[in-house]
């Protein structure tokens, strides 16, 4: 079993690697128990932060305040709570839907 995502009944939390101030938002690649996710917004006043709240919420068809950074607000490593996704991209290499 992976270990970069939980599910809690229509909850999934996510381990995650932020990459800020890159060229273009995408998910990347596993690494260890994070994966990796790049933005364009830079890690100043919590922009980065908030740009990954939005950039998530769109990939999983939920509103932004669905989402929310649990752990890891002013470091690159990041624990995301998304409530309720309505889908999970393949990127986060997640099974589809709660056990």
């Amino acid at each position: 079993m992976s270990t970069h995502y939980r599910w809690d009944r229509q909850t999934l939390s996510l381990k995650i690697r932020v990459a800020p101030r890159s060229s273009r938002d995408q998910v990347g690649e596993l690494m260890g128990d994070r994966l990796k996710i790049a933005i364009t917004a830079p890690p100043v006043d919590g922009k980065a932060n908030q740009h990954l709240t939005r950039y998530i919420a769109k990939l999983c068809s939920v509103p932004k305040s669905s989402v929310t950074v649990m752990l890891g607000k002013s470091s690159r490593n990041k624990t995301v709570r998304i409530v309720s996704p309505t889908r999970v991209p393949d990127e986060f290499q997640v099974g589809t839907s709660p056990p």
